[in-house]
């Protein structure tokens, strides 16, 4: 391994709001050399049918709609979930194969990931930091997106939020403040997708406020970074979806809003490209 990479990743480990444990950053030096070592079996392109599809956060939410949306495309499920009551209901499901863990636990990640041909994570919803002080909208996103690269799993899409990144001008100074905790621990998770998982077939949809109404397939993704507004989770789980098998969405970030919804954070109806998906 090279010193400039020693020192990237010591400077992202400086950068975090808590010192990663040493499995997590020895998985990122090990995650570098085994992308290096199977790059021939990485898929580069995208339109791939992925048979068996990674969840995680399949249990409620986006996520529980990801699932449905899978299982309609033909595809079959991998949830990991943490209740018994989530295990029990995923598990009645054709196709799904529900493992209780822990997205925080990075073995339980890669143990229940292991098989799969791709990877979503909706990992999140601003519950807050555990008591041990760690996000799970960072270390279990992160964890996901580790396991992935030593599985050589071929296809990642990241679910996070508008306000990310370069999406951080796009929301209102009142509204980011108040979620300004979250956005930042997503944000880190993206950044590892992004600065270390080169060699990965991966796609990041940012959503904007989640609504939990009808879907009203009216709902774009866009490149625009200002662009803001509100989202059905269903719609939002039906561009996901729609995205993992996309031939134009590598690498690609994008944010997700559904302009037929009026949304008090565009208050002007200001409208954005949307992006076609091949």
């Amino acid at each position: 391994m090279s010193v400039k990479l020693l020192l990237a990743a010591a400077s992202f480990s400086f950068a975090s709001a808590f010192t990663p444990t040493t499995s997590i950053i020895q998985n990122h030096h090990n995650s570098h050399r085994l992308q290096k070592q199977s790059q021939f079996f990485m898929v580069q392109g995208q339109g791939d049918s992925y048979k068996t599809v990674f969840v995680a956060g399949g249990s409620k939410g986006v996520g529980r709609l990801v699932v449905d949306k899978l299982l309609e495309e033909g595809h079959k499920v991998v949830a990991l979930v943490r209740s018994d009551e989530a295990l029990s209901e995923l598990s009645s499901l054709e196709d799904v194969t529900a493992i209780k863990g822990d997205a925080m636990e990075y073995k339980d990640v890669e143990g229940a990931m292991d098989g799969c041909d791709a990877a979503i994570s909706t990992l999140g919803g601003g519950s807050g930091a555990g008591e041990d002080g760690k996000w799970v909208d960072y270390v279990g996103n992160n964890n996901v997106i580790e396991a992935a690269g030593i599985l050589g799993v071929t296809r990642v899409v990241l679910v996070t939020s508008i306000g990310c990144g370069s999406s951080k001008e796009a929301t209102p100074p009142s509204v980011y403040e108040v979620l300004k905790n979250v956005l930042i621990q997503k944000e880190k998770a993206e950044n590892v997708l992004i600065k270390y998982y080169t060699n990965m077939n991966w796609t990041i949809i940012r959503p904007g406020g989640l609504v939990s109404d009808t879907p009203t397939g009216k709902a774009i993704l866009t490149e625009d970074t200002m662009a803001i507004g509100s989202i059905r989770r269903g719609d939002v789980a039906d561009l996901v979806v729609r995205t993992l098998s996309s031939k134009n969405t590598q690498k690609k970030i994008l944010s997700a809003v559904d302009p037929s919804i009026q949304s008090s954070a565009n208050p002007d109806g200001k409208s954005a490209e949307a992006f076609a998906l091949a």
